[in-house]
């Protein structure tokens, strides 16, 4: 009787040594561990210090909008945010405190994802699905947008129905265009040639992807990208971590923000975060569905 107890026992402890080692690769626990042992041991010096960051503003409804927001990009000219919606497509500009101030509807973009800054009037919204890049111009008195009529660059890579482009970041210096593929695989490229500088000439696109960085992901997916034009990192938002990710320009974490309920100042946890930007003095403004609007900054 004592033996057959000790067989079920062990067993028992077997069976739970496999579920924990199974979520724990499923929620990249042992790489965030590891990740968070060796920032305490040792903190980066070149980091930007996302752990620094306090909540300011957080959760403030945007009025006016009730449909699925996605995507966040800062517009240095305009002084405001921009994102998208998908449900209804639009492009809508936000104040830096979370207010309507235009929105301008869009036609033919498919599943519009994300939408990235990339010069003066110039913006870049992605097609999940299809895995279009569209390139707009919006001026002050444009009333649509029209997909047949813009610039665009269809990628294909590992089509994966609502698994697809979720998120865009720009380095103006490097010219290159990040693409973030949201998982089932989850991965960043970096695309050269597209948006093109000369319309009407002839150009190529090269698509990079950095494997070793990917690798480095120790998240579930990914919802947004923000290239920081002063020290050259990247963040890379997820949601389903509850993270924002700071890589340097090798694509090694450095430092995290935790957006979950008693870290950074954050009453409740961020219920389901879509887009992040920062603009030119470091804050970082985040979204989340259906239509949440938060701002970090550092003390």
């Amino acid at each position: 009787m004592r033996r057959h107890i000790r067989l079920i026992f062990v067993f028992f402890v077997f069976v739970c040594l496999l579920i924990l080692g199974a979520a724990g690769h499923e929620f990249r626990l042992f790489e965030r561990g590891w990740f968070n042992l060796k920032t305490w041991w040792q903190p980066a010096e070149q980091s930007i210090g996302l752990d620094r960051y306090q909540v300011v503003l957080e959760a403030r409804p945007i009025e006016g909008l009730d449909d699925d927001i996605s995507a966040l990009t800062y517009d240095p000219d305009r002084k405001s945010l921009f994102t998208v919606t998908n449900a209804k497509s639009e492009l809508i500009e936000l104040s830096l405190d979370g207010r309507i101030l235009r929105r301008v509807p869009l036609t033919g973009f498919g599943d519009p994802e994300a939408v990235e800054y990339v010069g003066p009037n110039s913006y870049v919204i992605t097609d999940e699905r299809q895995q279009r890049l569209i390139r707009v111009r919006l001026d002050d008195d444009t009333l649509f947008l029209d997909a047949a009529d813009a610039e665009q660059l269809s990628l294909g890579i590992g089509l994966n129905g609502n698994k697809g482009f979720e998120g865009l970041a720009y380095d103006s210096a490097g010219k290159r265009l990040f693409v973030a593929k949201e998982r089932d695989p989850m991965m960043i490229y970096e695309v050269h040639g597209f948006p093109h500088e000369n319309p009407g000439k002839p150009y190529a696109v090269h698509v990079v992807q950095d494997r070793k960085r990917d690798r480095r992901l120790f998240v579930r997916d990914l919802s947004s990208l923000q290239f920081d034009e002063r020290s050259g990192h990247l963040l890379a938002l997820s949601d389903e971590s509850r993270l924002v990710l700071e890589l340097d320009v090798k694509g090694r974490p450095l430092s995290t923000l935790s957006l979950r309920k008693g870290f950074q100042g954050l009453k409740q946890t961020v219920p389901q975060a879509e887009g992040i930007a920062m603009d030119d003095a470091g804050t970082i403004y985040l979204v989340s569905e259906p239509n949440l609007f938060y701002v970090f900054k550092q003390p």
